[in-house]
């Protein structure tokens, strides 16, 4: 028997694990639209607004009522989805209410445009729209299976993240796509990156990590690409700047509870020996019961090998325990448990990886293409692996 539209109406007000996916968006849309479906007359216009209003939502969205219901139930964060992937015990009412709205928005999905318009009255002339059925009383439980892989909510959806001002969590909408096989040279260097996050997933030890060395090496690249190598696997990627550290033993309790597992990235990480942000990394490195998660690691990418900005001056001081503060703020980099330097490339690495980066747009690689690559080097103060796309890009936009 097909759902009447007073019935998708009742049934839609009496979301509870999923109101938030009614109370914008298409399904709000819709829910105004059936809020229409008793008045026959004197509304004829009304209604075809709200239709017309849904179908455009709709239509921003992806056109698609089945698909656009799958990404917002598969990205959906509430109570039922993270106690069962924290592995907590979920009442039984519960567990009925859940399946329960999954049957209501599988039965959504088998709504036609022409059998929306029929239900609530409008005429057959107007927009259509698309739908796949779906059964999400069997694909949301796989997903929730396998949310230690393919995440929950927000995570589901996006691979990295950044911190906001308020310390929440942002999605990166157009994250850096770059991947390990990408990337020539430094091959050592990487396998001990990806080694250790491999590690993190199988729920081993994994250290926290110190990318050290020369700017423009392809440190920051090799963390984003590992992340990007590992997300299904289940590895999420978070940025946030020096800043921002205070906020650490917040984003820790955040993701306590996720199956998933994170890379807490900081780039080009330096302190003056005042910083706030000091004391709170010290505290994270050192795995203070406040901050320590067994799901996340910290992975830093830094210029300097002791990461804190020394003067003349400082050693200078009038503090009776001068030496005893300086070897702390010294030490903080031995405090990550792997540090992997990056050195500048020599001339052979440099011209490999302009190679590998000319070969994969096309360029010819000849004697003269060495010599250019050299003489760029040259001009920009040395060899890197940021100068050589430098130079490929320079090329690419002259025409070769």
């Amino acid at each position: 028997m097909k759902i009447t539209a007073e019935k998708l109406r009742a049934a839609l007000a009496s979301a509870v694990l999923y109101r938030n996916i009614i109370s914008d968006g298409p399904l709000f849309r819709l829910t105004e639209l059936l809020d229409l479906c008793d008045m026959h007359t004197g509304y004829d216009a009304l209604k075809i607004e709200r239709y017309c209003s849904f179908v455009s939502a709709l239509y921003t969205a992806g056109c698609d009522l089945g698909e656009y219901l799958w990404d917002a139930l598969r990205s959906a964060d509430n109570t039922y989805v993270r106690n069962f992937a924290a592995g907590r015990e979920i009442p039984q009412v519960m567990k009925k209410c859940f399946v329960r709205e999954l049957e209501i928005f599988s039965e959504i999905s088998r709504i036609t445009s022409s059998e929306l318009k029929k239900m609530v009255g409008v005429s057959a002339d107007l927009p259509d729209y698309d739908t796949t059925e779906q059964d999400f009383t069997k694909s949301i439980p796989a997903l929730l299976e396998n949310s230690h892989k393919l995440g929950y909510g927000v995570y589901a959806r996006y691979g990295m993240f950044r911190v906001t001002q308020s310390g929440k969590l942002s999605p990166v909408l157009s994250p850096d796509p770059i991947t390990l096989a990408s990337l020539t040279g430094y091959e050592e260097e990487r396998r001990k990156v990806l080694d250790n996050t491999k590690a993190l997933l199988r729920g081993l030890p994994a250290a926290n990590v110190l990318l050290c060395g020369d700017a423009g090496t392809g440190k920051s690249s090799t963390v984003k690409a590992v992340a990007n190598e590992l997300r299904d696997e289940g590895v999420r990627l978070i940025e946030l700047r020096k800043e921002q550290l205070p906020m650490l033993p917040d984003i820790m309790g955040e993701i306590a509870d996720n199956p998933l597992k994170f890379i807490l990235f900081i780039d080009d990480l330096s302190f003056a020996c005042d910083d706030d942000g000091f004391g709170a990394l010290k505290a994270i490195l050192e795995g203070s019961a406040a901050a320590k998660t067994s799901n996340a690691v910290i992975y830093a990418t830094s210029n300097r090998r002791h990461i804190v900005k020394e003067t003349f001056s400082s050693r200078e001081g009038d503090e009776v325990h001068r030496r005893d503060t300086m070897e702390e703020m010294m030490s903080l980099s031995a405090r990550f448990g792997l540090s992997i330097t990056f050195t500048k490339p020599n001339k052979q690495l440099y011209l490999r990886i302009v190679h590998a980066l000319a070969e994969s747009f096309g360029i010819e690689i000849d004697d003269s293409l060495d010599i250019r690559a050299e003489a760029f080097a040259l001009a920009k103060g040395g060899r890197s692996a940021r100068v050589a796309s430098q130079f490929i890009d320079n090329l690419i936009s002259i025409g070769g």
